[in-house]
């Protein structure tokens, strides 16, 4: 399986399990928060699955209410590390980019499905990753399938000590 298939199938599993299901949370643990970022562990068939992740602060339009998230993970038994995914709460439109913007730097996700946007290159991730280090914020620009647009604005305080336990948890 590629690791963009990878990606695809396994990250809605995680997500939904930590969303939806009590039934796993022996599985699941919060094994850090900072200010805004918080790391969790699962542990499951293919090894340890650790990542940094955050709500936004400010959704744009504010009148709807969507569960919105912007996630860092690391699966070691995959060799996957900074990988870089959001969710708007909503399936996105294949017609339009998902970007993220934090100052002049843009990142366009590649892959948008079942509700997620990913980005299929390492070389991105790693500069995204060192652009949310150095931030204050970082906003997630995507279109839902009717084609109206949504910013989420997520708080980068918290962001590297979240991204370093993460990252060490599963090293």
């Amino acid at each position: 399986m590629s690791i963009i298939k990878k990606k695809i199938f396994y990250l809605p599993v995680i997500i939904l399990i930590i969303l939806t299901s009590h039934s796993f949370a022996n599985d699941i643990k919060k094994i850090g928060k900072f200010k805004d970022w918080e790391v969790m562990v699962i542990s499951d068939n293919s090894g340890k699955v650790c990542f940094a992740q955050s709500i936004p602060v400010l959704q744009a339009p504010k009148k709807s209410e969507r569960d919105a998230r912007l996630f860092v993970t690391f699966r070691p038994g995959e060799k996957i590390k900074n990988e870089i995914s959001a969710t708007a709460g909503y399936e996105f439109n294949k017609n339009n980019s998902v970007l993220a913007t934090s100052g002049n730097n843009k990142f366009k996700f590649d892959i948008k499905q079942q509700g997620f946007a990913w980005m299929t290159s390492n070389k991105k991730e790693n500069i995204m990753v060192k652009v949310m280090k150095k931030g204050s914020r970082i906003m997630i620009t995507g279109y839902n399938e009717k084609g109206s647009q949504t910013i989420d604005h997520y708080s980068l305080l918290g962001f590297t000590k979240a991204y370093n336990l993460a990252k060490k948890s599963c090293a």
